[in-house]
């Protein structure tokens, strides 16, 4: 562990004047969450409250932290994944801003878990996650500090799941807000961010060429349809698989082929897993796929691919690249697999651009603050926050980027709130 006034666990403190710089540069495209910022600067809404955050350290998760900070929390971030740590962003936070991070890229899994305790050994009484791994953590493991926690904001759609498996056996002790059922969160983040941001770690792992590839999309969410609409945009031939009816009826209406995995491994040149379930792509999938096809995963842990039992079937695994490695598989095919089958999007690139997670992090900024201003209040379940919060976070939006809007006329208003008004 690195030395520091600040208790931490980073690469290296030296990376700290560029990881500064990444926060500023981040900032300069954040303008909600500024705004939320300087409010909490004056207002002080987290004075004398610890807050754990288990999130991607990057520098728009720097920008948050900093807002928390702003609003009177005492703040510790660690690695939601093991590959998604900018090191230098982590180094700016404990030595300019005197946040213990426990973060590294390409951490092992003890690293992984030894960081998860650091944020339990915080004693939170707030949690920002990404994932739920340190709330499930916490149920499990520490339920007398579970117990102590006034909430927690969860930003995925893997974590929405999981806590929603909680509230239904009634193990959840505490109430959380589903920052992912925000339409200002998944209608942009998951479609925009995602669509642009896992075409972009594709790219930077194997540098081929998109336009001509048959571009399979396991996954037709909020996130499936932001990668399918730009595999489509950049000249690829679509296919989608999904286990929805209304989902799947919904992609073969936007003009992509709609088939069993099963099927479309037979005919895929590149597979994009964005589901949040387990094994989407399995080894028989992956054994009768084309010789020299390519595997990537933008759902938040690496078991949407069965990476782990295709070792089994495999007679050497070469790295090709930083991020790209070749599974020699005794059928004598080789299979391209993306950053280890994890979140390719931050492994390989660095995520979602800063002007989409603004509008993410202000709703996890804003949740935060509904669950302290509630305290008490709050049933022990999944909240999603008031939808007048979902249309103030776009109103400041718009704002920033130069957009005004109509507004109805007296006249409008009457109109729509009335049964008896005629034509």
């Amino acid at each position: 562990m690195l030395m520091t006034e600040t208790k931490c666990d980073i690469k290296d403190i030296n990376l700290a004047e560029q990881g500064e710089n990444q926060i500023e540069w981040a900032f300069k495209d954040m303008p909600v969450l500024k705004q939320i910022k300087a409010r909490f600067e004056v207002e002080k809404p987290f004075k004398g409250l610890r807050l754990s955050a288990c999130s991607h350290v990057t520098k728009e998760t720097a920008a948050l932290c900093l807002t928390m900070q702003a609003g009177g929390a005492d703040a510790i971030l660690v690695a939601s994944n093991p590959l998604s740590t900018q090191d230098d962003v982590a180094a700016a936070l404990v030595k300019y801003h005197n946040i213990p991070v426990f973060a590294v890229a390409g951490e092992t899994p003890e690293q992984y878990k030894s960081h998860i305790r650091e944020a339990i050994n915080h004693n939170p009484n707030l949690i920002i996650e990404d994932g739920c791994d340190l709330v499930s953590t916490l149920h499990l493991e520490h339920p007398e500090i579970a117990d102590k926690v006034i909430g927690s904001t969860e930003e995925t759609t893997t974590g929405i799941i999981r806590l929603q498996a909680m509230e239904a056996e009634g193990t959840l002790r505490f109430p959380a807000v589903g920052v992912n059922t925000s339409l200002t969160k998944h209608l942009y983040d998951n479609r925009y961010g995602t669509g642009q941001s896992a075409i972009d770690g594709i790219l930077r792992a194997a540098n081929i060429l998109i336009a001509g590839k048959t571009v399979v999309i396991s996954g037709y969410g909020w996130c499936g349809k932001g990668c399918a609409m730009r595999a489509k945009a950049m000249g690829a031939n679509v296919i989608v698989c999904e286990v929805d009816p209304l989902k799947a009826l919904e992609a073969a209406m936007e003009g992509y082929r709609v088939m069993p995995i099963a099927k479309a491994a037979l005919e895929g040149d590149l597979f994009l897993t964005v589901t949040g379930d387990k094994h989407v792509v399995d080894v028989p999938h992956l054994l009768s796929m084309k010789d020299g096809a390519f595997v990537a995963n933008a759902g938040h842990f690496d078991w949407e691919v069965n990476v782990g039992d295709l070792k089994a079937y495999t007679t050497e695994i070469k790295q090709i690249r930083p991020d790209l490695e070749e599974y020699k598989l005794n059928n004598g095919k080789s299979i391209y697999v993306l950053s280890q089958g994890r979140l390719v999007n931050l492994s390989a690139a660095e995520g979602h651009p800063a002007s989409v997670m603004d509008m993410s992090f202000a709703n996890q900024a804003l949740g935060m603050e509904f669950i302290v201003k509630n305290q008490g209040k709050l049933e022990r379940k999944l909240y999603t926050l008031p939808h007048e919060v979902d249309v103030k976070i776009a109103e400041l939006k718009l704002k920033a980027m130069g957009i005004s809007i109509d507004t109805l006329t007296p006249e409008q208003e009457k109109y729509l709130h009335s049964w008896n008004i005629g034509n």
